[in-house]
């Protein structure tokens, strides 16, 4: 008797559940542009589009060099990061962290957020992300078997999330809540009463809130955006996630630290002493220095703020003289574009909208429908040009919609 095997997938289905195609189709659909002649301007990723300061390339060249630095680094970070990490929480939030118990070193925040449901969840868990949102919060809730509830962030709610309008229910079974306030792809602002107001809710429900603050330090006008951690009784229910890749030009280093609530600081570090062996040491220098950095330049110093807040600036206006109204964000390196009239309301709209013009015109935006269903009708924006090339991208952009009013 002949026995054959049926022949099997080595593609696992969850792999179907960590994010959107539609960042592959854009990479195809640049490809496509490109090839048919057009130069390509590229406001797709939020990738920043300048280097660290000398003085932190300098740090990080002397490391690099030091024999002693390609040793297994460790899972935590090293004792001076950690230590900076929390004089740096301190100065810039007035937030007491114990470097030892509440810091966790990471490899990019991002290393974190796709991490952390497996090590304080369990398969069949339920946890509740913003939508739209970062991809990697809904992937990572597959990647851990874990259940999304979906918080819509509406725009008549100023994209800020309605906790009054989670089921209790949801509340009951969820492990966390995860918020990103700045957020990408909307630059979401909040208040004091609106953190005490979910402290209040997640103490009650018992529910780990998870705040990505990516973009503390990308903030305009008088907006300054404030660690949840300031809060009393913040620490027993929260954590948070902090980035070098925005605030310091630093993200192709992958470096980041998680704050906060000890428990959960420990079991990440736990997942991930399994895992790997920890950030590079040269690169923890080079953040080291990037914080010691911003430390010397004072409270009053808004790093890389300034230059984003004129790229918006010019951006925007410029938009504008073209005829398309975009709302100015208060923080962060992107626009949230709600679409010209003449594409609203046609079956995938923003796919459209995003594929149409880069052909025609080689901008690249991402549809909003990449960061979830809420998404639709939207595109994002990425500041990741010198001025001139916005306003060159503004102009294309202002030809393209206006063959579509004729």
């Amino acid at each position: 008797m002949t026995f054959k095997k049926i022949k099997r997938s080595w593609r696992a289905e969850k792999l179907s559940y960590l994010g959107s195609s539609i960042f592959t189709e854009v990479a195809d659909w640049k490809e496509e542009a490109r090839s048919s002649g057009n130069e390509i301007i590229d406001l797709g990723i939020g990738s920043p589009d300048r280097g660290p300061t000398a003085h932190i390339r300098n740090i990080l060249s002397e490391a690099v060099l030091n024999e002693s630095n390609y040793a297994y680094p460790g899972t935590s970070g090293s004792q001076p990061f950690r230590q900076q990490a929390s004089a740096w929480m301190k100065h810039r939030f007035e937030v007491d962290v114990d470097p030892n118990t509440e810091v966790l070193a990471l490899m990019g925040s991002q290393d974190g957020l796709a991490h952390l449901a497996q090590a304080i969840c369990n398969p069949g868990d339920l946890a509740i992300v913003p939508d739209p949102g970062y991809p990697i919060y809904a992937g990572s809730l597959a990647i851990a078997g874990v259940k999304p509830w979906y918080l819509p962030l509406k725009e008549e709610n100023d994209f800020l999330p309605d906790l009054d309008n989670v089921p209790d229910q949801v509340w009951e079974e969820a492990v966390f809540i995860l918020l990103n306030i700045p957020g990408n792809p909307i630059a979401v602002t909040a208040d004091t009463e609106f953190y005490e107001k979910l402290i209040r809710i997640a103490t009650k429900w018992n529910v780990l809130i998870v705040h990505d603050l990516a973009y503390s330090e990308m903030a305009f006008d008088d907006y300054r955006p404030m660690s949840i951690l300031e809060l009393p009784g913040a620490k027993d229910i929260a954590v948070e996630f902090h980035s070098f890749s925005k605030s310091f030009n630093m993200a192709g280093c992958r470096i980041g630290f998680l704050a906060g609530n000890p428990e959960v600081v420990a079991a990440l570090r736990d997942l991930k002493s399994n895992i790997d062996y920890g950030v590079f040491e040269p690169i923890q220098a080079a953040a080291i220095a990037a914080l010691e950095e911003a430390m010397s330049k004072g409270k009053g110093d808004r790093g890389v703020a300034p230059l984003y807040e004129a790229r918006r600036n010019a951006f925007v206006e410029a938009l504008a003289a073209e005829g398309w109204n975009v709302p100015k964000p208060k923080a962060t390196m992107f626009l949230w574009a709600p679409l010209p009239a003449s594409f609203k309301g046609s079956a995938e709209a923003s796919r459209r909208f995003a594929r149409e013009l880069l052909l025609a015109t080689g901008v690249v935006v991402i549809p909003g429908e990449a960061f979830g269903t809420e998404g639709e009708g939207y595109v994002r924006i990425a500041l990741v040009q010198e001025q001139e090339r916005l306003i060159e991208a503004a102009k294309r952009m202002g030809r393209f919609i206006r063959q579509y009013e004729i």
